[in-house]
Formats: structure tokens, C-alpha cells, sequence
């Protein structure tokens, strides 16, 4: 399992024919407010989901080529 949120493994439902879709949406949220500055005051949980998101980040770039082909074969 990947993240440091799974310290009270909360899970919720994320139906795997939207999955990418959601997923999608939330971080162009996440990015609308790092990039405005909405970040400050960020309690501890919303710092450790902050760094999940950088540390998936730079998992999803690595993967760039893999996914570039899964994108192209659909």
C-alpha cells in the first residue's frame, strides 16, 4: 500500500470504472490551491496526504512511458 494516510486505514470507495476520472478531478483541485496558495494552516493530515501526492507524483513519472502505452492501445 502506498501513503502515509493508511495510519487509520480509512478507505473509501472509488469504483474502478471512474477511478481515473475522480482521482483526476481531486488533483486538479489540489493543484488549483498549491498553485493560488492555499496552503497555509494545513494540519498534520493534510501535510502527510501533501507528500503522498509528491511521492505519487514522482511515481506516476516514472511510470510515464507505461502509461503513454496503455493510453495509446485504448
Amino acid at each position: 500500500m502506498v501513503g502515509r494516510s493508511s495510519q487509520y486505514n480509512i478507505n473509501m470507495a472509488n469504483m474502478s470504472y471512474c477511478r481515473f476520472e475522480n482521482t483526476a478531478r481531486d488533483l486538479v483541485d489540489c493543484v488549483n490551491a498549491i498553485r493560488q496558495g492555499d496552503i497555509h494552516e494545513l494540519n498534520n493530515y493534510e501535510l502527510d496526504g501533501l507528500k503522498d501526492i509528491l511521492d505519487l507524483a514522482e511515481q506516476i513519472v516514472e511510470d510515464k512511458e507505461y502509461i503513454q502505452e496503455i493510453i495509446n492501445n485504448e
